[in-house]
């Protein structure tokens, strides 16, 4: 039994902390032990079939947690025929910038009247869906799943989301026609057509997406993003977030710290040297922002200030 248990706890790990009733039972825990344990709060039941082991879970960041957590609950509900759809597709294959929290979400093959347990969405499809394999579950593609959430989604989470899914390598850039095609006729898939054109792989995170957003809202020129930083030999030592070229030309640099990597005792000493390269580089004017300043909507108004220097 502890050797059961063990294992049980094991794969709670790599499901956010979850098992399905289908999973005990296979592996020997008997439908009044799962009683006796729900009971005492030992395990609680999420929904229909699905419970919390409260074994932890291997993801850290307490969003990626919650997020996966949804995408498993969806699976586990409908295990062993669910297919994660949509967002909740999105989180297992890694995307970033997805909404904080995501109501689960699968697909079921013939689910027409499949009401689906309390909590999870079951969306229907007429033809075959594209999908791919991760850790033996079965998942809309990329692509199909970003065509079942974008028109769902506001602005910042839809260039955000798209530009990450390029960025990781999830899509292609010839992909994007894909979705475009395939979100056509869905319900707020107009809303879609101005922000196609902003969506840019090279934004290395959600919050520098986020930032050149907010600053073009205020009327900015568009930014180049990862500008090049020289030195005296012309060659690369940096990549700055985003940058505007002033007419004196001075270039000024955004770097915008995520909370999860910059404030890692190694991160700040290498972000230490790097701001002072930039500094002793020349023609260069950095300026630092945190998530913070983004939520906040801070950065606009400082690069403005500083285009205008």
């Amino acid at each position: 039994m502890v050797r059961q248990l063990d294992i049980l706890a094991a794969a709670a790990r790599r499901q956010a902390g979850l098992v399905s009733r289908r999973q005990l039972l296979a592996y020997g825990i008997t439908k009044r032990q799962i009683e006796t344990r729900t009971r005492r709060g030992e395990w609680h039941r999420v929904t229909t079939g699905v419970y919390d082991l409260r074994a932890g879970s291997e993801s850290v960041d307490r969003f990626d947690h919650a997020r996966l957590r949804s995408a498993w609950t969806g699976l586990l509900a409908t295990d062993p025929h669910g297919i994660a759809a949509g967002a909740c597709a999105l989180a297992l294959l890694g995307a970033w910038g997805l909404p904080t929290s995501l109501r689960p979400e699968v697909c079921l093959p013939g689910a027409m009247h499949t009401p689906g347990a309390a909590g999870v969405t079951v969306r229907r499809f007429s033809k075959p869906l594209e999908l791919v394999e991760l850790h033996g579950r079965r998942l809309a593609s990329p692509v199909t799943a970003l065509i079942q959430a974008v028109p769902e989604w506001p602005r910042d989470v839809v260039v955000a989301v798209l530009d990450s899914a390029l960025n990781r390598g999830l899509i292609a850039a010839v992909d994007l026609e894909r979705i475009r095609t395939g979100v056509r006729g869905r319900r707020g898939a107009a809303q879609l057509h101005p922000w196609w054109p902003l969506v840019d792989g090279r934004a290395g995170s959600p919050v520098e997406t986020k930032a050149r957003l907010q600053c073009l809202d205020a009327g900015l020129p568009p930014p180049r993003l990862q500008v090049p930083i020289l030195d005296a030999t012309g060659w690369p030592m940096a990549f700055a977030d985003l940058g505007w070229l002033r007419t004196d030309g001075i270039w000024v640099v955004v770097e915008i710290d995520g909370r999860s990597i910059h404030t890692r005792p190694e991160a700040l000493f290498r972000d230490r040297a790097r701001q002072n390269a930039i500094a002793q580089a020349g023609g260069y004017l950095l300026l630092r922002f945190t998530a913070k300043d983004v939520r906040e909507r801070r950065i606009a108004n400082e690069v403005a200030h500083a285009l205008r220097r």
